[in-house]
């Protein structure tokens, strides 16, 4: 039997979602079209904006459908960059960003885009104060909801009104928070003028049981972005392109269900992570968890092994038929430390020496007894040593 602890990677398919997707599979218009065919197809992917709106606290035009979490991000960061106010060349990162940000700032700095690091603290945390102070006329910011790796929640709040009162467009990364953490677009936007504070917030369905290749872009009427595809005016003329009505039904299913379910499902993986945490650290002393003790992703449990090697452990946990990961599943199979344990302070070893479980829907006790069975005999062979094991 195979135990999946990987949920952050992606999480299964919700039934409930794959039926919406089936149904709506049936229509054969394109919602583009004029004729009954295509106004059906039409009114169903409007219904679906709606209720993915109405979860998200935004109106139904501010929802731009895309294929996930990368292409969100990529069309507000270059969305935003290409629209800049003349004279403004900076975009305020933090140091600890998922690759899908990371990556498309490191494109932009090619195109003269000044990179504006800001560091993050020893738990992941990004301070308001060090965000502000960078923000001055730069031309964009960003920033994680939630750690997709160590889960640390940011207090996305004050990220927002800093910004706002910079003057600057901000994106919220909601990848990994979605589901997890109560979201509000219109709440973070608060008063903030018409083209600064929070602009867009990006969002990915296979997080929440919708099937991958589905995801959101939320982005405010009035803020000013040019478009990564052409070809057509759907969704306001950001995202051209024959929209994928089956996979924004099912996604709309999955979001409503998980924001449903979020503050008991939260409550509950919370009590398995905390008791996957303890169990390992009983049976590995010298185990630690890093991230946040306390503001976390319920299901995150996010450890570093001393001495061992995290790819090597991986291996280990997958042949005993535990499936876990060492960070962003973007960048699994790269033999490269964690770029956000470096971050936090720690040095390349210990950036090489991590695990990340994450927990979900369907995880249950005998997935973290799984973990525990067989924790101290991997950690023991991946670091050549039985130190700090315990059995």
């Amino acid at each position: 039997m195979r135990h999946y602890l990987d949920h952050a990677a992606t999480t299964p398919l919700r039934p409930e979602a794959r039926d919406a997707w089936l149904a709506a599979s049936e229509l054969v218009g394109n919602a583009s079209s004029t004729h009954g065919a295509g106004q059906d197809a039409r009114r169903l992917l409007e219904d679906s904006r709606e209720r993915v709106a109405a979860v998200l606290d935004a109106d139904p035009i501010e929802v731009v459908f895309t294929s996930g979490g990368t292409e969100s991000i990529n069309l507000a960061l270059q969305g935003l960059w290409h629209a800049r106010a003349a004279g403004t060349d900076g975009i305020v990162l933090p140091d600890a960003e998922h690759h899908a940000t990371m990556d498309t700032v490191a494109a932009l700095a090619a195109e003269g885009a000044a990179v504006r690091a800001v560091p993050v603290q020893s738990d992941g945390r990004i301070a308001a104060s060090d965000f502000a102070e960078r923000l001055p006329g730069a031309a964009l910011a960003t920033a994680l909801v939630a750690n997709n790796e160590v889960g640390t929640i940011n207090d996305a709040a004050s990220l927002a009104m800093v910004s706002a009162s910079a003057g600057v467009p901000l994106h919220l990364d909601a990848v990994a928070a979605l589901g997890h953490v109560p979201l509000s677009f219109r709440g973070l936007r608060g008063a903030a003028d018409a083209g600064s504070g929070l602009v867009a917030l990006s969002a990915a369905g296979h997080k929440i049981g919708a099937p991958v290749g589905v995801g959101a872009l939320v982005v405010a009427r009035t803020a000013n972005l040019t478009a990564l595809l052409r070809g057509g005016a759907q969704q306001r003329g950001l995202r051209a392109g024959t929209q994928d009505v089956a996979g924004t039904a099912a996604f709309a299913t999955a979001i409503e269900l998980a924001e449903r379910e979020r503050e008991a499902e939260s409550a509950r993986l919370a009590a398995l992570r905390d008791r996957l945490v303890a169990g390992i650290r009983s049976r590995v002393s010298a185990a630690v968890l890093l991230g946040d003790p306390h503001a976390r992703l319920p299901g995150n449990a996010h450890l570093l092994f001393p001495g061992a090697v995290g790819e090597s452990m991986l291996f280990l946990l997958d042949v005993a038929g535990v499936a876990a990961s060492t960070g962003s599943a973007c960048q699994a199979g790269v033999a490269e430390p964690s770029h956000v344990v470096i971050a936090m302070g720690r040095g390349e070893q210990d950036a090489r020496s991590v695990l990340r479980f994450t927990l979900g829907r369907t995880s249950t006790d005998a997935d973290v007894d799984a973990v525990l069975a067989v924790i101290a005999d991997a950690y023991s062979r991946a670091s050549g040593s039985g130190t700090g094991a315990r059995s």
